[in-house]
């Protein structure tokens, strides 16, 4: 198939398919093997979607007043036009449905063809229901998300049984300033949608969106950027000026982001140095250097602290778990902060920012997160997480083997580690 993301390939039977492709999903609820082929997509999909009952119902999050306010003030909101201009009047005649959720897969709008409408809202297709894949299982605009990237979900490859009669093409759109996940443009209907003019569709008014916001919402020529995950000296973006700050530089910018409120000299001193390396004249021949650096107008002194707001990606990764987009935080994630660093307050920021990711995957125990979190240089050597990773992958899961064999290994490494050290305080 030229485009893995397309459902059916040219010239295939849909009635043929949907058999397939049905009888693979039920011998996968079952745990046994089906000889039927199932796109990669969509396996990956089932298996993260395999602890949902596929008799699910989608639950609705938001409602009536709630419901409005949120959508009002979400960012796609401004887009809402663009998407019934390009969308809209398709739905209608084609007897189909326009859908826009968020980076949660929270529908915000459904419009289209009154028909479809009343049976899409027996499943629960309506605004403010939750359809990302841990509530609602394989599905376009929830799989779109989950992979950041456009699919089309066709028939019976929906995980959940009820919405096994229709199909769906989704699209992510995206901040374009930041490139955070703002959410999912989507088309429903019956299986003359598998094609690919409604995959390709949902791709232009996605990136159509995009453009739309970019042009809504300029860049403002003097952003400061600071780039220091998985990397040892961290990158300034002032503007169109690139600048790579060497290593003291580096964690007394990231020092200075982690405080906005501004640091004494002793409490930099003590950030950077520990208690018994204080150089105050060190120290300040280094803010001096910096300032050159960054600009007069950006580092102010009495207390030290930048004059107008740094962007961080560390801030954003933590920005983002705060708001519970753990997915958003680990694709934000390249690595530790500034790893190579030993100054005592960047170490500090950089177990708190590790942890707090940490325990978020943990708690969600979600496959795919769990093997990003691993995949990590954090995460490589996480007992825990690999622990984790195995129980959460289904038995049959291609990954579920190198999972259990990594979590056995590093259990073995550190029962070692610690018997070797109990020896020696016995000696």
């Amino acid at each position: 198939m030229a485009d893995p993301w397309l459902a059916l390939e040219f010239g295939a039977d849909p009635a043929e398919r949907i058999a397939q492709v049905g009888a693979a999903h039920e011998a996968f609820l079952a745990g046994e093997a089906s000889g039927a082929r199932v796109r990669d997509v969509v396996r990956r999909s089932w298996e993260r979607s395999a602890r949902l009952d596929p008799e699910a119902t989608v639950p609705v999050d938001l409602t009536d007043g709630a419901l409005e306010s949120y959508r009002a003030a979400h960012p796609l909101a401004r887009v809402l036009p663009l998407f019934r201009d390009l969308l809209g009047g398709i739905a209608q005649d084609g007897a189909h449905l326009m859908a826009v959720c968020d980076a949660y897969g929270r529908l915000l709008w459904v419009e289209g063809h009154a028909g479809v409408l009343r049976h899409a809202e027996r499943m629960n297709f309506v605004p403010g229901a939750r359809w990302d894949e841990t509530h609602a299982g394989t599905n376009a605009p929830g799989t779109a998300l989950a992979v950041d990237h456009s699919v089309q979900i066709f028939a019976t490859e929906h995980f959940v049984r009820p919405v096994q009669r229709w199909t769906c093409a989704a699209a992510p759109i995206h901040d374009p300033a930041s490139g955070r996940l703002l959410g999912a443009v989507d088309i429903t209907g019956g299986d003359h949608l598998a094609n690919p003019q409604s995959l390709a569709l949902v791709r232009a008014t996605a990136r159509a969106a995009e453009a739309f916001l970019a042009q809504a919402t300029p860049a403002a020529p003097d952003a400061v950027h600071v780039t220091a995950l998985g990397r040892d000296e961290a990158e300034l973006r002032l503007g169109t000026r690139r600048i790579r700050l060497g290593r003291r530089h580096s964690e007394l910018l990231v020092l200075l982001l982690d405080h906005p409120e501004g640091r004494t000299g002793e409490q930099l001193g003590l950030d950077l140095y520990g208690d018994d390396r204080l150089h105050p004249v060190t120290l300040r021949a280094e803010l001096s250097r910096l300032r050159r650096a960054l600009g007069e107008e950006l580092l102010d002194s009495r207390p030290y602290r930048l004059r107008m707001g740094v962007r961080a990606d560390f801030r954003t990764v933590v920005e983002l778990l705060e708001r519970g987009d753990v997915a958003g935080a680990l694709r934000a994630y390249p690595g530790p902060l500034l790893p190579g660093s030993d100054a005592p307050g960047v170490a500090r920021l950089r177990r708190r920012v590790d942890g707090q990711l940490r325990a978020a995957v943990l708690a969600g125990a979600d496959a795919d997160q769990l093997a990003a979190w691993t995949a990590t240089a954090a995460g490589a050597d996480d007992l825990a997480g690999w622990q984790a990773l195995a129980r959460a992958l289904p038995p049959g899961a291609p990954r579920r083997p190198l999972a259990v064999a990594r979590a056995r290994q590093l259990a073995g490494e550190y029962d070692l580690t610690r018997a070797t050290s109990l020896q020696r305080r016995g000696h």
